[in-house]
């Protein structure tokens, strides 16, 4: 099968607009590639095995983001409506638009492939490891340690709001816990939520591809008997209540949940909310606060937040 990879060059201020533009546009899968990241990660030796000199430098001064789309008969015209949105449409008048877009034909193998360099060992809280699952790890006495294959679903735990959920789930998380990961990408803070002991996790995307490779990850990691995997819009196919709500999305999805999270959170339950932007942190925050919660807890990493709230 054939895939169209678009590269748009942009900067980390446009992540959030232009990764909402692509996933309205039908892409099955974003990578984004940012220096920073990689050298923030990189001042922890534990991290990483190594770091490639190479991987730093894009060649200009911003982040890729690299979105798939198949080849079919519309992808013309989809594509331009990207353009119109991205590349066409500047963002005041007078100003540059969000960013430049290049596109590259491609298929499964490379597509598969080529993100591996990108993806290392990641260490949370000091004992939880993220690994790919073509790297070897030593375990110690006391590691939970998630064996991880993104696919095609790009998530592989080394994004700042991704650390930050993992982090609240560690601190939350006990062998009562009822957990639903909203937004579950390739399924890893639900498969984190499991192996912390959750009695019961649900994981819930959009995307099918998403979905497909968060139930073999969630196999793979051996918790298929506690994490149940849905496709669905947020919420929406879900039926009872959790102890603990987490969504790694953007700040505007978040505040839309907000209003009808009483239906899916237990008295007394703990909501986790990520893909915020520091900008953007106050509509999260006042959307809890006007819904009735009490905020534990937020937490800023490199430009984007995660807020801990109950009530």
């Amino acid at each position: 099968m054939k895939w169209l990879e678009l590269q748009i060059k942009t900067t980390p201020e446009f992540e959030e607009i232009i990764s909402e533009v692509l996933y309205e546009n039908g892409a099955t899968g974003l990578a984004i590639e940012d220096p920073n990241d990689i050298l923030e990660l990189s001042r922890n030796e534990k991290d990483w095995d190594f770091i490639e000199p190479n991987l730093i430098d894009l060649g200009f001064d911003g982040i890729l983001i690299k979105a798939y789309y198949e080849i079919d008969n519309g992808i013309n015209v989809t594509i331009d409506n990207i353009k119109d949105e991205i590349e066409r449409k500047p963002i005041k008048e007078g100003k540059e638009p969000y960013g430049k877009i290049d596109t590259f034909e491609v298929d499964d193998k490379n597509w598969a492939n080529n993100w591996k360099k990108y993806f290392k060992t990641i260490i949370i809280n000091n004992h939880i490891i993220i690994k790919p699952s073509w790297e070897s790890y030593d375990k110690k006495d006391d590691d939970i340690v998630i064996e991880l294959d993104p696919g095609m679903a790009f998530g592989t735990g080394s994004h700042e709001t991704t650390l930050m959920c993992a982090e609240a789930l560690d601190q939350f998380v006990n062998e009562n816990s009822i957990v639903y990961d909203v937004g579950c990408g390739s399924g890893i803070l639900s498969i984190v939520a499991a192996k912390l002991g959750a009695k019961q996790v649900t994981a819930i995307d959009l995307d099918e591809m998403c979905v497909k490779i968060s139930i073999e990850n969630a196999e793979n990691n051996d918790v298929n008997d506690i994490v149940e995997v849905k496709q669905g819009n947020l919420l929406d196919v879900i039926e009872g209540k959790a102890n603990i709500i987490v969504a790694n999305i953007i700040a505007e999805i978040l505040v839309d949940m907000i209003n009808s999270i009483d239906k899916y959170l237990e008295l007394n339950g703990t909501f986790i909310g990520s893909g915020i932007i520091v900008e953007k942190i106050d509509i999260v925050k006042d959307a809890l606060i006007e819904h009735g919660f009490s905020i534990i807890d937020i937490k800023e990493n490199n430009g984007w937040a995660c807020i801990v709230a109950t009530k």
